[in-house]
């Protein structure tokens, strides 16, 4: 999932500005019913599920949208919400079948039915978005509906799809309110999820009422929400200084993270190891300056992620050598091992070798209001301009603008952020580098969908590390991305406000109805 969408397997610890022990008066009815303000950079795309595949927007859907299975917290396999119950059936793992729960109502007080799974699957793929989810569902041939039971008849065997089930990408529609072949295009939202939305102006607010009716794996609701978008990091960090917001998260400054403090008063610091990526995508098609391998390979060698990570990022990050992070299975340091050091000069014969004229001039784009982005765009283009091999023109682009600029292949290189959708490897393979992948670079490699696909086969997901080893390593290769770094993640609440470790907790579901007053 793209972010500016695993924080998987954290160490998580919780860094209280209060005493652990000791008894804590329960919450008041009146308590129960205050709105709790949670701020943020992340920005909504879409509020149709299948015209968005970002952090920001599948944070919303989280909450306001059921799928089928859901993540538990820490969990790493999905469990019933919208279905009563899901398994593969037959012999092998090509066809998904599972039983809706009884009881489900859309806000207008229709009932669920199959039907309306059936059709929001169908829908993300007949829509097929630039920006949205379908690639997520690239092994999804089609689905078919019998009262109260939905079968998914995939293309070829697919362990990790109950996985991409559980995702945004698996939120259920209500029929009768989403066009079948476009976009819905107004502010509402018609989903069974454990919140209703109440009110929403982009770029601005969300406004989440709990939802009395709903059914699913949850047993409360929680508390009324006010998710408030912030333009970019230093409009967070104001508002949370004047206590505007009662949870600040995705994301306070480098700086401002760094010095996080746990003795600091009126306040709760979550910090967790993160899965969260960041990486450097290429522009591969004919007539993009970047198209000849070796000019990618060439800029392999010349950039610095230790000095990435400690000055822009102050140190709240960790570089990353390979497509898949550290603390997932199957991650390697296929890029340390390919650039084992930064090398100018073997970039210049690189760049001699394919007959380039120098310097190389290219465009790279990045969003803006997301982070230290901008910081960073810059000592990347100080880093390759350093050697006089490149010239580099960089611009900000609102977050939309950004997608479309990067889809319609309007940039030769842009720095995009992934929150994985689901824990496991898979999420880093066909979305990021697979032929139709969400990422669009126009990179193409047998070998590497063929290993995608392997990989998918196995039940046992251990079994799929050589196929991960072996996709990193023709990644390094041919370098249609260059991974940046892993994050870390933050989440800082008030003293009276608990659960906000539950909005990182290793799932990558965003659990507002965790949160609750103390």
């Amino acid at each position: 999932m793209r972010s500016v969408r695993m924080r998987i397997l954290a160490t998580l610890l919780v860094l209280a500005a209060v005493g652990v022990g000791g008894w804590q008066l329960l919450p008041s009815q009146d308590d129960e019913n205050r709105t709790i303000a949670v701020g943020t950079t992340d920005a909504v795309t879409s509020l149709d599920p299948a015209g968005a595949y970002d952090a920001g927007s599948w944070a919303l859907f989280n909450n306001v949208f059921q799928s089928l299975l859901t993540f538990e917290p820490g969990g790493v396999t999905p469990v019933p919400d919208a279905a009563r119950s899901c398994a593969f059936v037959g012999s092998g793992l090509s066809t998904y079948r599972c039983e809706l729960r009884e009881g489900l109502t859309f806000p207008s007080g229709r009932a669920m039915t199959a039907q309306d799974v059936k059709y929001s699957f169908d829908r993300v793929k007949r829509i097929k978005s630039d920006v949205g989810p379908s690639a997520l569902l690239d092994t999804l041939a089609s689905v078919s509906a019998s009262g109260r039971t939905v079968t998914f008849h995939l293309s070829s065997p697919d362990a990790t799809f109950p996985l991409k089930v559980a995702t945004g990408a698996g939120a259920i529609v209500d029929r009768d309110r989403y066009p079948a072949a476009a976009l819905r295009t107004d502010n509402a939202v018609d989903g069974t999820g454990p919140y209703t939305l109440t009110a929403y102006t982009k770029g601005k607010k969300a406004v989440l009422a709990p939802n009395t009716h709903y059914k699913g794996a949850l047993k409360d609701t929680g508390s009324p929400v006010e998710l408030r978008y912030y333009a970019d990091a230093d409009a967070l960090d104001d508002a949370w200084k004047a206590k505007r917001v009662d949870v600040a998260t995705r994301t306070l400054p480098p700086q401002v993270l760094a010095a996080l403090n746990a003795a600091d008063p009126g306040q709760r610091v979550s910090e967790a190891d993160s899965s969260e990526i960041r990486n450097l995508y290429f522009n591969t098609r004919a007539g993009s300056p970047l198209h000849d391998v070796r000019v990618r390979q060439a800029m392999a060698w010349l950039i610095d992620r230790e000095r990435l990570a400690a000055t822009v990022y102050k140190g709240t990050v960790d570089p990353l050598f390979s497509l898949i992070p550290t603390g997932i299975t199957g991650h390697t340091t296929s890029f340390f091992d390919a650039y084992p050091k930064l090398n100018p000069a073997k970039a210049r014969v690189l760049l001699s070798e394919a007959g380039v004229s120098l310097p190389v001039r290219f465009t790279y784009g990045y969003a803006t209001g997301r982070g230290a982005a901008a910081e960073e765009a810059a000592e990347i283009k100080r880093q390759l301009e350093a050697s006089g091999l490149f010239k580099v023109t960089v611009k900000g682009y609102e977050w939309t603008d950004f997608q479309k600029r990067w889809a319609s292949g309007k940039l030769d290189a842009y720095a995009v952020g992934w929150v994985a959708d689901f824990p496991d490897p898979d999420t880093y393979g066909g979305p990021l580098v697979g032929a139709d992948g969400t990422m669009n670079t126009g990179y193409r490699n047998k070998t590497v969908d063929r290993l995608i696909a392997s990989s998918q086969q196995y039940a046992d997901r251990s079994e799929a590390t050589r196929d991960f080893r072996s996709l990193q390593e023709a990644v390094a290769h041919d370098v249609p991305v260059i991974p940046l770094w892993q994050a870390k993640e933050y989440v800082v609440t008030s003293e009276d406000v608990g659960g906000g470790q539950y909005l990182a907790d290793g799932t990558g579901v965003f659990r507002l109805w965790r949160l609750n007053w103390i």
